[in-house]
């Protein structure tokens, strides 16, 4: 490590997930020392501004993470588990975003606002987790410290930001195609997404449920430290364009009132609580996109069970749930190294 900062490479930085990460970096001064950002052949020699700098993208290889302290890798499954391996062994620790290596039992996963202290047990890889399971994880934490979580039931509504600029694309198009009276056309999404909703995201497993609402299940257990802890999960493509959005139920071990837990929401870390219905104050998208905080409200009473609540939040996934997660892990892993 270079005593002015940290020596960091970006795996994937030319995707809308390493492209946010630039722009976070560059919010929260995190104390780069060189920069290197890698990609695949076809964007390879392109030129981005960063800090006043100009940088060329290269093709990634396996010579490509000498020198590098802190890898931030956002690529999917196959090339992180290509390269992230490789980097390990050139002496960089990794920030994975893909989902990888969320579930191996020696790799940390990790939300800073729920969890820091697991990434001292890293073996030189730490996971991101999944957008939707970070936008929970915040506002459930302190929640779930007071009272007790034993059970989450969750309804998802996910911008279509969350298949990245080609879904996007295909939002923006087909809206346009409907209202002139055309045929919409589906390439990224199995259905028209314009003035529809699709219940599935990623594909679907033998019990029924999609990939995406299995990491959720999963990935939660994990982070609270709660094996047993009861998940189940809806996950739904709708025709925002970012941020997603959840309906979450808890039940919890002692009693929570709405009272009590609006009051642990104020003060919870990266929580924003909005939760003035008299007022038409609660969370949307349209308000909680471009920062970093998960907004919180609709709290209510479930009626229908004992300690139970209900609440509604909202998430920009680019940012909380990607980009900025994975660089608020990389400033605890800077801190370590004593660069912060």
């Amino acid at each position: 490590m270079d005593k002015k900062g940290i020596r960091l490479t970006i795996l994937g930085a030319t995707g809308a997930v390493g492209t946010e990460m630039l722009r976070v970096l560059a919010e929260r001064n995190f104390p780069v020392s060189s920069l290197k950002l890698l990609a695949d052949a076809n964007d390879a020699g392109k030129q981005i501004q960063w800090q006043g700098q100009t940088y060329t993208v290269e093709e990634a290889t396996d010579d490509s993470f000498a020198d590098t302290d802190i890898t931030l890798v956002a690529v999917g499954n196959a090339v992180s588990l290509r390269f992230s391996p490789i980097a390990v062994k050139s002496g960089s620790v990794v920030v994975d975003n893909s989902s990888a290596y969320r579930m191996y039992p020696d790799v940390p996963l990790v939300v800073p606002e729920v969890n820091p202290e697991d990434i001292k047990k890293h073996n030189g890889i730490i996971a991101n987790p999944n957008c939707s399971t970070i936008i929970a994880m915040v506002p459930l934490k302190p929640l779930h410290d007071y009272a007790g979580i034993r059970r989450v039931i969750v309804s998802t509504y996910q911008a279509v930001s969350g298949a990245g600029v080609a879904g996007l694309n295909e939002l923006r198009d087909q809206a346009a195609d409907v209202l002139a009276g055309k045929t919409a056309q589906s390439k990224v999404f199995q259905h028209q997404i314009a003035f529809n909703v699709i219940p599935r995201i990623e594909t679907f497993q033998e019990n029924g449920y999609t990939y995406e609402e299995m990491k959720m299940l999963n990935e939660g257990r994990k982070i609270l430290h709660c094996p047993g802890l009861q998940v189940n999960c809806t996950c739904v493509r709708v025709p925002v364009f970012r941020s997603h959005s959840e309906s979450i139920t808890i039940e919890t071990e002692r009693k929570l009132t709405v009272e009590k837990a609006r009051e642990l929401l104020a003060s919870a870390p990266g929580v924003k609580l909005v939760d003035d219905p008299a007022n038409n104050l609660y969370p949307m998208p349209v308000d909680s996109s471009d920062q970093d905080l998960v907004f919180a409200g609709r709290i209510r009473e479930d009626f229908t069970a004992p300690n139970a609540l209900q609440l509604w939040v909202c998430g920009d996934q680019v940012r909380k749930g990607a980009a900025t997660n994975a660089v608020q892990i990389a400033e605890l892993v800077a801190k370590d190294m004593g660069a912060v």
